[in-house]
């Protein structure tokens, strides 16, 4: 069928070389966005979490950043099912929507001098979705692309591992 595009004028399928490159540059997006909150949790503390206490601001942070990591396992398993239900690529237009979406909404949540304890949990919500997106892409780097047959489910298992900490 590709020869056949070709040879009416069409447009020439992506190679696997743009293919390696979409999913490498989505993957550094989408990694930047969680490593970056990693690195500014001494900034969002005490943007989010009362200032009395910065120390235990600083570990309620760390504790939400590991909140998107508890998160990435349920989202190989999610993405896993969509994936053979829709298709890899409906898939990764979702998965990188849903970690730029809520980057998005990172910036616009309101302080913890502002909104209290909805803060918080709002910050919380938020890194979860991200979590889950980053399994999503998990999903779509690990899962198959030889395959006569649509993958499975479990084409998502091999991810479960890393993804817990295992």
């Amino acid at each position: 069928m590709a020869i056949e595009m070709r040879k009416a004028g069409g447009p020439k399928p992506p190679g696997l070389r743009h293919r390696i490159m979409a999913g490498f540059i989505g993957n550094v997006v989408e990694w930047y966005d969680f490593a970056l909150y990693g690195y500014l949790a001494g900034v969002i503390a005490p943007v989010f979490f009362p200032s009395d206490n910065p120390t235990a601001g600083l570990i309620a942070t760390y504790g939400i950043f590991a909140a998107g990591f508890v998160m990435r396992p349920l989202g190989v398993a999610v993405f896993g099912w969509f994936g053979d239900r829709y298709g890899r690529a409906r898939t990764m237009q979702i998965s990188v929507t849903m970690m730029a979406l809520p980057t998005l909404l990172l910036g616009l949540l309101p302080s913890y001098a502002s909104a209290g304890m909805l803060a918080p949990v709002l910050l919380v919500l938020v890194r979860m979705i991200q979590g889950l997106s980053v399994g999503g892409a998990s999903f779509r780097h690990l899962s198959p692309t030889s395959w006569k047959q649509r993958p499975t489910a479990g084409a998502a298992s091999p991810a479960a591992g890393p993804m817990s900490g295992r």
